[in-house]
């Protein structure tokens, strides 16, 4: 029995013992065009990541927008003396830059302030920890650091410079002094809010104590003690600029308090500028070690998922 080929049917055939591309079938051929084309979701990805990175940003736009404008067309001539437009400060940084200033002045304070920090990290985390560990050094240590902890750092900045003069002992010490307690409280209480059924967990496990405090007492703390970390951070460079700004001769607060005195008024402001800059850069790097120490708790969280 012969079967007969209508021509709507045969030249499809015919078509594909011809040309073998036209034998794909039309499914294969949307998933063929689909892939080469871009997806529209990525466009819509990045626009949605500029627009949440422009409302984040929207508060400190406005702020330079005010500070550009508000002195220029809303102050009067003798405020703008005293409180100059941002064009004019940026002007002023690029000359200190230019000059080489501002990079003294920067490394001098970065000097002062990693060298008291450094001292306070290591200080504060080591003896957070005995405390935290050794119920009986608690109750011994705890009123004493708590008087001091109540002891604002600047009050404490006359005693410094007259026991260690007004040289770079005092400054660094000082810084260290303010760094130490946020580091110190918060270390104890990270070690503290530990879960206890994790420890007992790991006890039931046969972990002993020195195992139980490397695997299980110290990473559930390290984001407690980063908090203090990034406070005691932002502390050591606001303190050490006080304490530049008395019997120093290189550092921003020197040159803030300079320039005041000499009516270098856009210098000044300069200063201040760049020690905000620097704050918030230091605030990113903590807060990027704290990611980096703390990404089992990412890691445990997905898996959870």
């Amino acid at each position: 029995m012969t079967t007969t080929l209508t021509p709507t049917e045969a030249t499809p055939r015919a078509r594909a013992a011809t040309d073998p591309s036209a034998a794909v079938e039309p499914s294969s051929q949307a998933a063929a065009e689909e892939r080469t084309t871009p997806a529209p979701g990525i466009a819509r990805r990045v626009l949605g990541t500029v627009g949440a990175g422009l409302w984040k940003s929207a508060a400190i736009l406005a702020f330079l927008a005010l500070w550009e404008l508000g002195p220029t067309y809303l102050a009067s001539p003798s405020t703008r003396v005293f409180l100059p437009p941002l064009h004019e400060v940026l002007l002023a940084w690029g000359k200190l830059f230019e000059a080489g200033t501002i990079q003294g002045h920067i490394a001098a304070s970065l000097t002062r302030s990693v060298a008291g920090f450094g001292a306070a990290l290591v200080a504060g985390v080591s003896l957070g920890l005995l405390i935290a560990w050794y119920g009986r050094l608690n109750s011994v240590l705890n009123p004493l650091l708590e008087l001091f902890r109540n002891t604002a750092a600047l009050a404490l900045l006359p005693v410094f410079t007259l026991l260690l003069g007004i040289g770079e002992e005092s400054k660094i010490s000082i810084v260290a002094y303010a760094a130490f307690f946020p580091v110190l409280l918060n270390t104890i209480a990270g070690v503290k809010t530990v879960d206890p059924l994790l420890i007992r967990a790991a006890r039931s496990l046969g972990l002993n104590s020195f195992r139980l405090f490397q695997k299980v007492i110290l990473p559930s703390a390290v984001p407690t003690i980063f908090t203090g970390i990034r406070m005691a951070g932002t502390a050591s460079i606001l303190v050490l600029i006080a304490a530049e700004m008395v019997g120093a001769k290189a550092g921003l607060g020197y040159l803030i308090v300079n320039a005041q005195s000499s009516f270098l008024i856009p210098d000044m402001y300069a200063g201040i500028l760049t020690v905000s800059l620097l704050g918030l850069g230091v605030n990113f790097l903590l807060v990027a070690l704290e990611r980096h120490f703390s990404r089992w708790r990412t890691a445990v969280g997905a898996a959870a998922s």
